[in-house]
């Protein structure tokens, strides 16, 4: 099986990330996209998260009923700051006979050279980049000289060529929660029943 690994603290989810999720889903020909709750992400070690059930609830909410779509509690169930060259060790051993996909937006993937051990995530998985129509550009940022020297030119054009392109949707977690402490609406930019979750059990207030 191809696995589409897609990680982060989904504080909440919302649209953009099932969007994404869906065209890599599709693009890249991934037989299941798997999201990844984090525990405590590396850049986020300042900021506190909703707690890690209601994250998962909330997942569960937004993807229930897509066959493609599945949730690991991996990070969330090792605790501790969750990084990516150890999730991918323990999610290799559990999958060992199937590819696995780290899915990385632009930001993300520039920022890999500074990541724990990226040598050894390349070594565990393949890299889909995520390319917002019109915003960003692949093929530029794998010339990033960091980036460049970390994946070689073979993986490089690699990755460029198989990238996936997503409609730019501006839809920001940051943003979802600042709405919900102001009181203003959130509807349309989280699905329906992931909105009434965090009403019923006062999140972000």
């Amino acid at each position: 099986m191809r696995i589409g690994l897609y990680g982060g603290s989904f504080d909440p989810v919302h649209i953009g990330h099932l969007i994404v999720a869906e065209c890599c889903r599709e693009q890249a020909g991934l037989d299941r996209v798997l999201f990844l709750p984090a525990s405590i992400p590396p850049h986020k070690q300042g900021r506190p998260l909703a707690d890690a059930v209601h994250r998962v609830e909330m997942l569960k909410l937004a993807t229930g009923g897509h066959p493609g779509f599945a949730i690991s509690t991996d990070e969330i169930d090792h605790g501790g700051v969750s990084y990516t060259v150890d999730t991918l060790t323990r999610l290799k051993h559990q999958h060992p006979d199937d590819t696995l996909l780290l899915i990385l937006g632009p930001d993300a993937l520039a920022d890999l050279p500074t990541w724990r051990e990226p040598e050894r995530i390349l070594a565990l998985a393949d890299v889909i980049a995520v390319e917002r129509a019109g915003v960003d550009d692949v093929e530029m940022l794998v010339r990033e000289p960091r980036l460049a020297a970390l994946i070689g030119p073979a993986r490089a054009a690699k990755i460029a060529a198989e990238r996936v392109t997503c409609p730019a949707i501006g839809i920001r977690a940051s943003d979802l929660r600042a709405a919900v402490t102001a009181g203003r609406s959130i509807r349309y930019r989280t699905p329906r029943a992931v909105g009434r979750y965090i009403a019923t059990h006062v999140l972000y207030e």
